[in-house]
């Protein structure tokens, strides 16, 4: 019996799948293979403004990422998945300082602007900074996005298109 445990395990390891023994009972699980940074880079890469997001956030998904934050200050960006999964993209540039205040209509009409593809990432970036938004959130199964000030306070929150 354990012999042929063995070699299922063997054959069936090359499929990703897991199995194990426990008090004579099998058990077999599909074990999903996680994101990687790299895998995530590539993605982002592909996103040279706003209007660039939506399929962004389908490529992600497909990835099996299941919500973020990206934090403005430094442009690090934590990625969730299934079973407390996270991968930390680094921080991407110097340290910006974020406004005290948030000035929420004037980010709404430069988030509008780089949403219809009329600026860059780190245009939109330091906006954002200038603008007093510490960091956003989107949550995929939502198709949410959700943008804080440095209170935590929620000061927009976005339904994200699907195309």
């Amino acid at each position: 019996m354990k012999n042929k445990i063995l070699k299922l395990t063997i054959i069936l390891s090359s499929m990703n799948i897991m199995i194990s023994c426990n008090s004579n009972r099998l058990t077999i699980k599909n074990q999903l293979k996680m994101f990687t940074v790299d895998q995530i880079k590539t993605a982002h890469s592909k996103v040279k403004s706003g209007a660039d997001f939506p399929a962004y956030i389908q490529e992600i998904k497909l990835l099996g990422v299941t919500q973020y934050e990206c934090y403005v200050q430094d442009g690090h960006i934590d990625y969730h998945g299934a079973n407390n999964y996270t991968a930390t993209v680094p921080p991407k540039y110097e340290t910006l300082n974020i406004a005290e205040k948030a000035n929420v209509d004037q980010f709404k009409a430069d988030l509008k602007a780089h949403q219809e593809g009329k600026t860059d990432y780190l245009t939109f970036i330091n906006m954002c900074a200038t603008f007093g938004v510490e960091k956003w959130q989107v949550n995929i199964g939502k198709m949410t996005c959700i943008y804080f000030d440095k209170s935590g306070n929620e000061i927009l929150v976005e339904q994200i298109p699907n195309k």
